[in-house]
């Protein structure tokens, strides 16, 4: 996933701040600084590929974005009678699959919840709620077919094909690093009835990953004896986790733990416990 988020803050009507984050997957590749809306490029690469083909002509351009979408706000504050301070946030990006096809999206919110998003392949604003402002927003936005069409190339070829290419040319080694997961497990005791296996999984790179227990070899199913922790940043770019499995002390089952994670292509890792 391409992805840009943008957010707003808007104080009152003479008041706006604007910062946005541009991520290839988890990895940040730029930001905006909300003090005088220049671009802070988080590596090299970025910057090269930010200057290659439409990038540059694209670049250029934002801060005229930025004053139509503060501009825009505030006429839509007036005319729908809201209250400052208000904070609007979008999120537009390209989903890439591995089959080479790919989604362009568009989504704003408004307070805290979605407002309108851009149905790509209609060129076409719909409200994402049954309220005055998203009616109003999307019946704007509607009207102007031109931004429309715009929006549409760089949804489906700048941001899904080009951005993304020339990124992916420039920054290979970057978004394509992969680290292989390290796991143990271990036991803990919490009381005599009760043993907790756990399998702690670190170092890995992507952050997709898949950890199961198995029973006798068969896979565990969700439940209530079977807890996963969510996915953890460590110090180094990569990721941890662990799973933690409840069981009888001495069932007469055999346990271990299984992973799986791009890193390790079509292998598993395999851990027994005992």
């Amino acid at each position: 996933v391409i992805q840009y988020l943008l957010t707003g803050l808007f104080a009152n009507i003479s008041s706006a701040e604007v910062s946005c984050v541009a991520l290839v997957g988890d990895i940040s590749v730029l930001t905006l600084d909300p003090a005088n809306w220049s671009i802070h490029f988080h590596w090299p690469w970025v910057s090269q590929a930010a200057a290659e083909g439409d990038g540059e002509k694209i670049m250029s351009q934002y801060k005229i974005a930025l004053r139509n979408i503060i501009r825009f706000v505030h006429d839509t504050v007036q005319q729908t009678k809201q209250h400052y301070p208000l904070v609007v946030q979008s999120r537009a990006g390209c989903v890439l699959y591995p089959n080479m096809t790919n989604h362009g999206f568009l989504n704003v919110g408004w307070g805290g919840r979605d407002l309108v998003t851009f149905e790509v392949d209609k060129q076409r604003w719909e409200a994402r709620q049954p309220s005055q402002v998203a009616e109003v927003v999307s019946k704007n936005l509607n009207r102007q077919k031109s931004v429309r069409v715009l929006l549409e190339y760089l949804l489906t070829i700048w941001i899904c094909q080009s951005n993304f290419q020339i990124l992916k040319r420039y920054g290979r080694e970057i978004l394509e690093r992969q680290e292989l997961p390290v796991a143990t497990v271990f036991t803990r005791s919490p009381r005599l009835d009760q043993l907790l296996l756990v399998c702690h999984v670190t170092g890995f790179y992507p952050r997709p990953i898949s950890v199961a227990w198995l029973r006798d070899g068969q896979e565990v199913p969700p439940g209530p004896a079977l807890s996963t922790s969510t996915i953890l940043p460590n110090a180094d770019l990569t990721y941890q986790l662990r799973s933690v499995l409840a069981v009888a002390p001495r069932d007469g089952h055999s346990y271990a733990c299984r992973v799986r994670h791009r890193s390790l292509g079509t292998r598993s890792l395999l851990i027994p416990w005992g």
